[in-house]
């Protein structure tokens, strides 16, 4: 892969990224152009070749940055949640609410995220494994050391953390993400509350600890 230039000021190369992020989450990998990212920063394609050496080579750029940020803010939401647990169940509904509604208001972020799911076979490999990293599977890593350390306190029964952390992702989230196609439709509070609940109920039916881990019922 092209490594990224240099050369250029720093006010210039945001101007670019955000136009990227734009223009790659509206146009997609394969239709967007440099000269369409550099009328969108309101720069020269020259200067934008200054910053970037070609076009995988920026939409790498801005896929980590926007992955690594998500990935930051659902930290955030584990720490707020999942630090210090009170009420298991209600926490891990709290979070995966949260979770989701970050998701779905990710705006550009989301736009981006959806461009490269509707295009993964157009999409460079090592760009694609890059994003994955920086991003879900990230988030899927430490969703799974927390699990770890529940287990560790009794309020979970998991052996194996990363596929605790897959099922939870799948039962709690997946279904917003579905109904709202990644967060391109509005989806009611109620029905993400709804969905969160349902699916935290079957996760504690699986892994919850032998005390207050599980459900009633």
């Amino acid at each position: 892969m092209a490594t990224t230039g240099g050369a250029g000021r720093p006010e210039k190369r945001k101007a670019i990224t955000r136009a990227a992020t734009t223009v790659f989450g509206r146009e997609g990998y394969v239709r967007a152009s440099m000269d369409a990212i550099a009328a969108e920063a309101g720069v020269s394609k020259r200067t934008v070749y200054n910053h970037f050496a070609d076009k995988e080579t920026l939409f790498l750029s801005v896929a980590l940055q926007n992955s690594a940020e998500l990935a930051e803010r659902i930290r955030e939401l584990m720490a707020k949640y999942l630090d210090r647990v009170v009420d298991l169940r209600r926490d891990l509904t709290d979070f995966a609410v949260e979770r989701a509604n970050a998701v779905l208001s990710a705006g550009e972020h989301g736009a981006l995220g959806r461009a490269i799911r509707a295009e993964v076979a157009n999409i460079p490999a090592d760009v694609l494994e890059a994003w994955l990293e920086a991003g879900p599977v990230a988030s899927q890593r430490d969703l799974a050391q927390y699990f770890a350390a529940l287990t560790g306190r009794g309020l979970l029964a998991v052996e194996d953390g990363e596929l605790a952390a897959e099922q939870f992702t799948l039962l709690t989230f997946h279904g917003v993400a579905e109904r709202s196609f990644w967060g391109a439709l509005p989806v009611a509070a109620e029905e993400v509350e709804r969905i969160a609940a349902a699916g935290v109920d079957a996760f504690l039916r699986i892994h919850g600890g032998p005390g207050e881990g599980r459900p009633a019922g």
